[in-house]
């Protein structure tokens, strides 16, 4: 069974680091769906979600962050242009598409790509669970491929009911789509 846990307390808090750090998986409420998040320089967590959700590595993942800053390393090489263009749209629900110039990402988040997705979220929580981790996380739906997208706990639940390490409790946001995709160097929005 699955800890949950609602990181009001300073156990609660640590409890989400010392996962985090172990190579484990979180599921948590992101703006539209319960996503699935780990520590996206920890190939074991990697894996373990990809197993989870049955997808293949060459597609890649998102990365989440709390603030622009925190992905501050993937922006700085970008022309101003670019990288005004992808921060024009944070905080929210789009997700930019950016070349990982320098390869800071490892190759299991990316894939057989470039470039990597990156979001700094609106929700609450989400900027919560970044700050407290001290980096930007993995963030991917919350279900099997080809399944709909878990909006409930219950659901993440029946889904998983091994594999995830800890499930943090909160509130959807107010969106009812998953997150745009656009490619930030040509503008084309992919989803």
């Amino acid at each position: 069974m699955t800890t949950a846990t609602n990181l009001a307390t300073p156990w609660s808090r640590q409890r989400l680091r010392h996962v985090l750090e172990g190579d484990g998986v979180i599921a948590y409420p992101t703006e539209a769906v319960w996503g699935l998040g780990c520590n996206p320089w920890s190939e074991f967590a990697v894996d373990t979600i990809l197993a989870l959700k049955q997808r293949p590595m060459h597609k890649g993942l998102i990365l989440v962050a709390a603030s622009v800053e925190q992905i501050g390393f993937l922006l700085d090489p970008l022309p101003p242009a670019v990288r005004q263009r992808a921060e024009s749209h944070w905080p929210g629900p789009v997700t930019c598409v950016v070349p990982d110039v320098a390869a800071r990402i490892p190759h299991w988040v990316r894939g057989d790509h470039d470039t990597i997705a990156v979001r700094v979220s609106a929700h609450p929580l989400v900027q919560r669970l970044c700050r407290l981790a001290g980096m930007p996380l993995v963030s991917t739906s919350c279900n099997p491929a080809g399944r709909e997208p878990a909006r409930a706990p219950w659901q993440v639940r029946r889904y998983f009911p091994d594999g995830i390490d800890l499930m943090v409790s909160g509130s959807l946001g107010d969106s009812r789509q998953p997150s745009t995709i656009i490619d930030i160097t040509t503008g084309q929005k992919l989803r």
